[in-house]
């Protein structure tokens, strides 16, 4: 007896230890670790609400974003679309003042609206990182975006020359798209067209073309699969997120991880054909993956290690992002942008003055985009009226200090580009109105030398799209001038909501007009 007590007490011991050690853990994380942050917080005269277990205020949050999006705007709103967009951070705002804070589960996230320490995250970009406290966003892309350091850096060099060949099949697809609009157009002469679909249709096939070449109707498929992954990381994002409830078998996480695999399916079998064309001495590195596949065969021969390449599964998660950033970002820019211009007949009309005079009836010249002055000004104003992204998320990589700030690592920092976009200390009386002029004189002079316009990011790791997606845009803009003229249905209804990016929810009808 006593020898047998001699082994299990030990056991015994060893196991109350252990599940002691995991219930401090778990009370730590839903209650003494917020409440020690808030603390912190309140001592340094931030204010928010108090934090309550493990939900914080993602409960309400929900709530009022399923309020506000369940009926359209008024048109008359001056394109005041941050109540809608993101109800209950202007609800904390308005209730506290800028320097405050909401709880996204047992975490808090500081707004942070001055422009100087906007800098300062943004520039500082090792210590304020992207944060991933839902790994459910991970099946939406796992790219470079999500890749810190020097796996960014790796990643960035290696990516960097497949944008060179976006433009030439983005042309071709706008064309085959306005062929369509002037085929339904061209017996009345005018006609209604949603052009949302259209335009997310254009930008697909856009990323299709130059994602993977031949295998282009292949990559249309995994465009819908990754659509219908963002409605669900969308969810995700303003719920609260329950480590190890993603593998439980619930419809959704069932349907969400269907989506993985056949989009992880799909884009290695791509990859398999042509890694086995290459070798057959195949070459063909006119497309997104010929381009990433011989980037990362060189720099593996130039350092003589495959350690300093991308692995499969990295190429395989670059195009998946290269399907998100690439279509979204373009599309939610176009269509509002046709839809203040459509508002704004003066400005449409001044804008098909310059593309006509610039180019006439011919092709866009590529080089002669960025000479687009009146174009330039429209789509700024859209993108601050209408930011792609309505907030920017980082993480305080470690303990750090932030203005007069202490910030503990592991805190989440908001810069809310559509409340900055519209703030009217920064851009005037008319924040929320279409002044396309205030951008005459380029980004720099309209923002004072302030980082106050954040459509697609800032510092080190801005968009590296960024430059392509306003010459697509320009491209597509310019060849819409050209055409047609168009103003707003009447069965327009104005609903901005975000799934990842910023997005008419109800389409965009608009009445076209063949010139």
């Amino acid at each position: 007896m006593d020898q047998v007590q001699v082994i299990v007490m030990p056991s015994c011991i060893a196991i109350v230890t252990v599940l002691l050690v995991c219930l401090w853990r778990v009370l730590n994380w839903v209650w003494f670790r917020p409440k020690k942050w808030e603390k912190l917080l309140r001592q340094q005269g931030m204010k928010g609400n108090s934090y309550r277990i493990l939900y914080g205020d993602t409960k309400e949050l929900s709530m009022l974003i399923k309020q506000v999006t369940s009926k359209p705007m008024s048109l008359s709103d001056d394109n005041n679309i941050a109540p809608r967009l993101m109800p209950f951070f202007v609800k904390t705002i308005k209730k506290y003042g800028k320097k405050s804070f909401v709880w996204l589960g047992p975490r808090p996230l500081l707004f942070i609206m001055d422009p100087e320490l906007i800098k300062e995250v943004f520039t500082k970009h090792y210590i304020y990182q992207k944060p991933l406290t839902n790994p459910l966003i991970k099946l939406l892309a796992d790219g470079i975006t999500t890749k810190e350091q020097d796996k960014w850096a790796k990643h960035r060099k290696i990516i960097k020359p497949a944008f060179q060949n976006m433009l030439p099949a983005f042309y071709l697809c706008c064309t085959e798209m306005l062929s369509k609009w002037e085929d339904i157009v061209s017996v009345e002469g005018s006609h209604e067209i949603d052009v949302w679909p259209h335009l997310q249709q254009l930008t697909s096939d856009v990323i299709s073309r130059t994602a993977f070449g031949s295998s282009y109707e292949e990559g249309r498929r995994i465009f819908e699969l990754q659509k219908e992954q963002a409605r669900y990381v969308t969810e995700a994002i303003f719920s609260f997120y329950i480590p190890g409830w993603r593998f439980l078998p619930t419809k959704k996480n069932r349907r969400m991880k269907e989506i993985e695999e056949e989009v992880q399916a799909s884009v290695r079998g791509i990859i398999d054909k042509r890694l086995k064309g290459r070798q057959r001495g195949e070459t063909n590195n006119d497309d997104l993956l010929g381009i990433l596949l011989e980037s990362n065969s060189k720099e593996i021969e130039q350092h003589g290690h495959k350690d300093f390449g991308l692995s499969i599964k990295e190429v395989i998660e670059e195009c998946k992002l290269f399907y998100v950033g690439g279509q979204d970002t373009t599309s939610v820019l176009l269509v509002w942008t046709l839809i203040l211009l459509s508002s704004h007949q003066d400005w449409q009309a001044r804008a098909r003055e310059e593309v006509l005079q610039v180019f006439g009836s011919q092709k866009p010249d590529f080089d002669v985009l960025n000479h687009l002055k009146v174009v330039t000004m429209i789509l700024y104003e859209s993108l601050r009226l209408y930011p792609p992204f309505m907030t920017i998320t980082r993480r305080a990589n470690e303990d750090t200090v932030l203005g007069d700030l202490s910030l503990p690592a592991g805190v989440l920092l908001s810069l809310p580009a559509v409340l900055l976009h519209h703030d009217e200390e920064i851009w005037g009386e008319d924040a929320k109105k279409f002044k396309p002029g205030r951008f005459k004189d380029g980004v720099n002079s309209a923002t004072k030398g302030q980082f106050t316009f954040l459509p697609f990011g800032y510092g080190p790791r801005i968009c590296m799209g960024q430059n392509f997606a306003m010459l697509e845009a320009k491209m597509a803009l310019a060849m819409i001038l050209q055409r047609f003229s168009f103003e707003l249905s009447p069965c327009y209804a104005h609903a901005p909501y975000s799934i990842i990016t910023t997005q008419p929810q109800y389409g965009a009808p608009l009445i076209l007009h063949k010139l």
